[in-house]
C-alpha cells in the first residue's frame, strides 16, 4: 500500500495501462463464458481487458470510490450488459455477490495500489505535494478523515501508526511535533501537516531523495481506510466464492499487505494443524487453494522502465481446488 498508482497514465487520463496487465490476464485464465470480479475497479484498465475477452460471460467491478465508478463506467460502456459496476468495499464481496444472486465466480482480481486520480486530485487530500483539506478517504461518503486522526489520536497511538504502517523511523519525533502543533491550532490541511513533519525531521533525513512526509502520509492513509483489515477479510471470504478451478489474483505494493495475501493463501493451502508425524489428518482441514506460482510475479524490466513506481508490485496467484 505504498503511494503507488495502479496504472500508468498517458496524456489522456481516461486511457491508462494498468500494472502487470498481461500477467494478471494470464493468471486469471479467462474463459469467454466465465464470471469474473474486479474488486479494485480504479480507472477500469484491468476490467476493460477482462471484459474484452468475454463473450457470454460477465464482469463485476467493485470500488469503494464513487468517482472511480463514474469514470470507469464511461470506459466500460462499450461492453454493455457484460459489465456490472457496484459501489462497495472488496471486503464485502460475499454480501455483494449475494445481492447479485451470484453464488461463485471464475476469477477475482484485486489491485491494492492507490489509483492515480486519488493521488493527483488535490481535494482528495492524499498528496503531501498538493495543499488541500486533510481527508484521504477512498470512500468520501463515510468514515473518519486524516484530520480526525491527526487531531484526536494520542501521541503513542500516532507513533504506532506511523511506525507500523509507514515504517517511519522518526515516528516518535513526528507524533510529538503533531501533538504540539495541534495544541496551537487544529491541523486541517495537507500542507500544514507536511510542514509539521518536515520540521520534526533531522537534517540527515531531509537530505534523502524521497519527500520527508511520504511515509507518514502513507501510514495515515492506511489507517483512514482500514486497508489492512480490508485485505485480511477479503482473503478470508474470497476463496469460498470461487468456482473450482477459479483463480484469485492479488497485486500488492507493500510488505504488510503482501504478507497478509501470502498468509491467506497459505492458510487455505497448508492449514492442517495436525502433528507432522500423524498418520492421518484429524483437525478437519480441507484444502481450498493451490498456489499457481511458488513466488510472487514481478513486473518485467521493460514495465519498470516505463513506470518506475511499479517496481514494488507483487502479484500472487492461487487456484480454487
Amino acid at each position: 500500500m505504498t503511494e503507488v498508482p495502479s496504472a500508468i497514465l498517458t496524456d489522456d487520463s481516461a486511457v491508462h495501462v494498468p500494472v502487470l496487465l498481461e500477467e494478471c490476464l494470464e493468471g486469471l485464465n479467462i474463459r469467454p463464458e466465465g464470471i469474473y470480479l474486479d474488486g479494485t475497479l480504479g480507472l477500469g484498465g484491468h476490467s476493460s481487458a477482462i471484459a474484452a475477452r468475454l463473450t457470454t460471460g460477465r464482469l463485476i467491478g467493485l470500488d469503494r470510490d464513487e468517482t472511480a465508478i463514474r469514470r470507469a463506467g464511461e470506459r466500460l460502456k462499450p461492453f454493455g450488459s457484460r459489465v456490472t459496476l457496484v459501489h462497495g468495499r472488496f471486503s464485502e464481496l460475499d454480501r455483494i455477490l449475494d445481492e447479485l444472486n451470484i453464488p461463485a465466480v471464475d476469477g477475482m482480481l484485486f489491485d491494492l495500489g492507490v489509483s492515480s486520480p486519488q493521488l493527483d486530485e488535490a481535494e482528495r487530500g492524499f498528496s503531501y505535494r498538493l495543499d488541500a483539506p486533510l481527508d484521504m478517504r477512498m470512500d468520501r461518503s463515510r468514515g473518519i478523515t486524516a484530520a480526525d486522526i491527526v487531531n484526536s489520536y494520542d501521541e503513542d497511538e500516532l507513533s504506532r501508526i506511523l511506525f507500523t504502517y509507514g515504517e517511519e523511523r522518526y515516528a516518535r519525533r513526528i507524533s510529538a511535533a503533531i501533538v504540539k502543533a495541534r495544541s496551537l491550532a487544529p491541523i486541517e490541511t495537507t500542507g500544514r501537516l507536511a510542514d509539521v513533519i518536515r520540521g520534526a525531521m533531522p537534517a540527515a533525513a531531509l537530505r534523502e531523495k524521497q519527500h520527508p512526509a511520504k511515509r507518514s502520509f502513507q501510514a495515515l492513509r492506511i489507517e483512514v481506510n482500514g486497508e489492512l483489515r480490508e485485505v485480511e477479510r477479503m482473503m478470508r471470504v474470497a476463496p469460498d466464492r470461487l468456482n473450482p478451478g477459479g483463480r484469485l489474483c492479488v497485486i500488492s505494493f507493500h510488505s504488510l499487505e503482501d504478507r497478509l495475501v501470502k498468509q491467506g493463501i497459505a492458510a487455505r493451502e497448508h492449514g492442517c494443524t495436525c502433528p507432522r508425524e500423524a498418520p492421518v489428518c484429524t483437525c478437519g482441514f480441507v484444502q481450498t487453494l493451490r498456489s499457481v506460482t511458488r513466488k510472487p510475479i514481478l513486473p518485467a524490466p521493460g514495465e519498470c522502465a516505463v513506470n518506475p513506481r511499479a517496481r514494488s508490485a507483487r502479484l500472487r496467484v492461487a487456484e480454487r481446488v
